[in-house]
């Protein structure tokens, strides 16, 4: 081998490979006959595509409401909101398509419906747009060819043949009472007149960072009609922040998608104690709690919310502990934090730690009890009026009381309280709250003021979740404690009247917890 820093250029050939593109190759696998005969026969003798229209469905008013409220906040500006893309997974095989939780928002489309839409909010004069707003609302995507064609057998991301039906203009017009156009045009619709307002051009919003084809399009309008692209990607930003608030307060529609969510997520619940005795007898036994809840959510929902952690033992200190590839011992705690993404894709977020064996020791119930303690600390503090950062405030002094009457804190209890001490957070080191909807960690762009330091109104949705962590190799603790790890989260609604539990189903105290998951195995035998 030279040593050179610069090797021959025969060791880097530039041709091009020969024959059939790279791009063509993936189709080499399906063996389909290219012959005249076969496109003829293939375009022949199907019964029509129903033309049916669906009612208009109970999320369109809801989702016109929304955009009215983006409408509102930008008027004069054409707001461009895409759907987003496939992702690949490998090679030519995509993961099950998701929208952007911004674009289904606004528009009511959950599950897979519309890979590559984008929705477009063309604004009109003042108070003459949609519900009288200041833009008229258009979804922009590719309608599926018909059964003629050869996309129809042929392609293998958008042909029926392969990946079904999906409804068409008219019939999602229809059920979302909204404008709908097909996908080839919207290069037209987003850079008609666009430049810089003052000039007279139409200015644009994008949510960036979606579908980087959107991206391309509008940076290169923007380039062509001389706006300052830092300047653009600034206002870009304020839209996706404006998108993330709109979502701090749920409408009714959306609380019952939620509860929808939860009622899922407590039966996977109790399909996770059903397997725990597999789980012990399997070396990976987490992946046998993982599989069991994962095969309720996609019966009951759409799918995941998010990746299921299913800890036990010393996993359960690893706060992101997704990999289930551990043993379920006996005597271990098993922390499950999972939810079920119900087809509108609102999701719940709940966490319980299991005795695996039904029965919790003394240090277990011990340190079960502190954070069942934290969390109802935290769930009186959630009132209507109070900050939701005294939730987390609430709940994290309860900890640190406990952890004091331990002897584990190198402090007093006030030092470790105040801000420049903190110790009790080497245990503790997440929060305890966060907003829930759409997305597992919802409307994370929003203000500081509004979602930090913001006030708790009705209509909100979010987790209460503390923990405590030690872990095996701590050595700050007594050997009795590490290995434990202990988390209980579950999912509240702001009322008028204070918070709500919607997770209230699934028992949390120690006692209740050994009677469900026992009235589990004596009902089916376990």
């Amino acid at each position: 081998m030279s040593t050179d820093d610069t090797a021959p250029a025969s060791d880097f050939p530039i041709d091009a490979p020969e024959g059939q593109p790279l791009s063509d190759r993936n189709e080499n696998r399906s063996q389909r006959p290219d012959s005249d005969a076969f496109k003829a026969f293939m375009a022949d003798s199907w019964a029509p595509a129903s033309d049916d229209l669906p009612p208009v469905a109970r999320v369109a008013e809801h989702a016109a409401r929304r955009r009215r409220a983006v409408s509102d906040r930008f008027p004069g500006e054409r707001i461009v909101i895409p759907a987003g893309p496939f992702k690949v997974r490998s090679n030519d095989t995509d993961y099950r398509y998701r929208p952007h939780s911004g674009f289904a928002h606004l528009t009511g489309l959950g599950l897979d419906h519309e890979p590559d839409a984008v929705l477009v909010l063309e604004p009109v004069d003042p108070g003459t747009g949609d519900d009288g707003g200041n833009h008229t609302a258009t979804l922009y995507f590719r309608e599926l060819a018909g059964r003629d064609s050869a996309e129809f057998y042929a392609n293998a991301r958008y042909g029926e043949f392969w990946i079904g039906q999906r409804l068409s203009m008219a019939q999602i017009k229809a059920q979302l009472a909204l404008e709908t156009a097909d996908l080839a045009e919207l290069e037209t619709a987003i850079t008609k007149d666009a430049g810089v307002a003052s000039i007279g051009g139409v200015g644009i919003r994008l949510l960036r960072e979606v579908d980087f084809n959107a991206d391309a399009l509008v940076d290169t309008s923007r380039i062509n009609t001389g706006v300052d692209l830092e300047q653009a990607d600034a206002l870009d930003a304020v839209l996706a922040e404006a998108l993330s608030e709109l979502r701090l307060i749920k409408d009714a529609w959306e609380i019952e998608q939620m509860e929808a969510a939860v009622a899922a997520t407590v039966n996977g619940f109790h399909e996770v104690v059903r397997a725990l005795p597999r789980a012990l007898t399997h070396p990976r036994g987490e992946r046998v709690v993982e599989g069991a809840f994962f095969t309720r959510a996609r019966e009951e929902g759409n799918d995941l919310g998010y990746d299921t952690i299913a800890a036990s033992g010393n996993n359960a200190t690893t706060l992101h502990w997704i990999r289930n590839t551990g043993q379920v011992g006996a005597g271990d705690l098993l922390l499950l934090d999972a939810g079920v993404e119900a087809e509108s894709l609102y999701t719940a977020d709940i966490t319980r730690t299991l005795p695996v064996t039904g029965r919790y020791s003394e240090i277990q119930r011990r340190i079960y009890q502190a954070v069942l303690d934290a969390a109802d600390a935290g769930f009186a503090a959630a009132q209507p009026g109070r900050k939701f950062r005294d939730v987390h405030a609430a709940a994290v002094a309860v900890l640190a009381e406990n952890l004091a009457d331990w002897g584990l804190l190198p402090v007093s209890l006030e030092e470790a309280l105040a801000p420049e001490g903190q110790h009790h957070r080497r245990w503790m080191p997440h929060g305890t709250s966060h907003h829930l909807g759409m997305d597992v960690h919802d409307c994370a762009q929003a203000k500081r003021e509004l979602y930090l330091d913001g006030i708790l109104t009705e209509g909100m949705v979010f987790t209460i979740e503390p923990g405590l962590y030690f872990k095996a190799e701590d050595l700050a603790v007594p050997e009795e404690y590490r290995g434990i790890g202990v988390r209980i989260e579950d999912d509240i609604l702001m009322t008028a009247d204070g918070p709500v539990n919607l997770s209230a189903a699934l028992p949390r105290s120690p006692d209740d917890v050994e009677t469900w998951m026992a009235g589990i195995w004596g009902s089916t035998g376990e």
